[in-house]
């Protein structure tokens, strides 16, 4: 039922594209196709050649799209890229279905797969999901590997950076931990340089710091209720540059400013906070779910981008959060997908009403936020709390 299931969602999530008009995968039908068929012509080169918004890494698998896309349609190409990546870590997550906590997992997996829709898949960030779920399940037995994995992933799209953090903070074999991030970090970056892209390597950096308020991020929010209730200095407007819409409003250039050093100082914070638990004698079984989920969750709720595909990015904890103590963590689970499944309601059937500034749309665009900050507040009190005394559940780990 699992393996069956798994076909129906993947198959509806690509089907799906074909029939709404790719709203969900314009990025990957428009950009990725054509950023990769300037490298395949030698013509520019995303990151090695010219800057980029993302880390160079990022170029292979929409390469291997390209490749494939001499035989198919390069949107199908690339669903099923991450069908395939999908199904080699859902695998080894289910392994014989005999593990309750594992097969629970695997339907959240798919749950909320079906909850955020079409840009969960057509996005970098639905390769990210897979790395970053196996890399997390093999921490304990073998911390190289997940490092590896978790690091591969970074360099796909930053958060999964935010799990890394955790790892070495959680585990206690750390050092494998960043022996393992730094050992394949060193190769992308040696294999860059010789390429010839050490002026770009970390041009993505610069590209996201210097963005302005995008209209899904949590911050923005008070600007969208300031143009709807009539304030001149508070409108939408389209960002050629970073192909996307941005808000702006009173005293924008000072909130823009400010967020990037808030996030880093929220997640030094929160890091501190596990570090703590964990010197105090906090189980890794306890303290590492709810310090990567809080981790994530605070690279979306201080930032000032707030793309939909971002939620994918709640899979991967939330999923080890059920495979280690599934009891605690359903009622989250269940939340997470609610929250998910607003933010599909929100792009792409509602996007057209948001950018008019429809008062309902902005309503349900303002509660999802809300769980966002409802979920980070949550899985923070868990870290406070990572310290109560519990049954070991390491055997449920590989």
């Amino acid at each position: 039922m699992l393996w069956v299931a798994f076909v129906g969602v993947h198959a509806l999530l690509i089907g799906v594209e074909y029939l709404n008009g790719r709203q969900g995968s314009w990025d990957v039908d428009q950009l990725y196709s054509w950023w990769s068929a300037q490298a395949a012509t030698g013509f520019a080169i995303p990151g090695i050649t010219d800057a980029w918004v993302y880390p160079a890494f990022a170029l292979l698998p929409m390469l291997l799209a390209q490749v494939l896309a001499g035989a198919m349609d390069y949107v199908f190409a690339w669903g099923l890229i991450v069908t395939v990546a999908d199904a080699l870590v859902f695998g080894m997550l289910v392994g014989r279905a005999t593990s309750r906590a594992r097969v629970t997992a695997a339907w959240f997996w798919l749950i909320a797969a079906l909850a955020l829709g079409g840009v969960g898949m057509f996005r970098l960030d639905a390769l990210t999901v897979p790395l970053a779920l196996a890399g997390s399940l093999w921490l304990v037995g073998r911390p190289w590997l997940g490092s590896v994995l978790l690091a591969l992933a970074a360099w796909l799209k930053v958060w999964p950076a935010a799990i890394l953090v955790a790892a070495f903070i959680a585990v206690r074999r750390r050092w494998a931990v960043a022996g393992g991030a730094a050992g394949i970090s060193a190769v992308i970056v040696a294999t860059v340089v010789a390429l010839g892209g050490s002026a770009n390597l970390f041009s993505f950096v610069g590209d996201q710091t210097g963005r302005g308020l995008q209209i899904e991020a949590p911050v923005t929010t008070v600007y969208l209720w300031l143009a709807i209730t009539g304030d001149a200095d508070a409108w939408i407007y389209y960002d050629q540059q970073m192909v996307t819409f941005q808000a702006t409003g009173p005293n924008v250039d000072a909130v823009i400013a400010a967020m990037t050093p808030l996030l880093v100082v929220a997640l030094a914070a929160v890091a501190a906070l596990g570090a703590v638990q964990v010197w105090r004698g906090a189980a890794f079984v306890r303290v590492f779910p709810p310090l990567a989920t809080a981790l994530v969750l605070g690279f979306i709720v201080f930032n000032k981008v707030g793309s939909p595909q971002y939620g994918a990015w709640l899979i991967a904890p939330v999923a080890v959060g059920l495979v280690i103590d599934g009891r605690r963590w359903r009622p989250l689970a269940v939340l997470t997908v609610v929250t998910l499944a607003i933010t599909q309601l929100i792009f792409p059937w509602g996007y057209d009403a948001l950018l008019v500034l429809d008062a309902g749309m902005v309503l349900v665009l303002t509660l999802r936020n809300a769980l966002l900050v409802a979920l980070f507040v949550w899985t923070v009190v868990l870290v406070v709390r990572s310290r109560m005394p519990q049954a070991s559940v390491a055997r449920s780990l590989l």
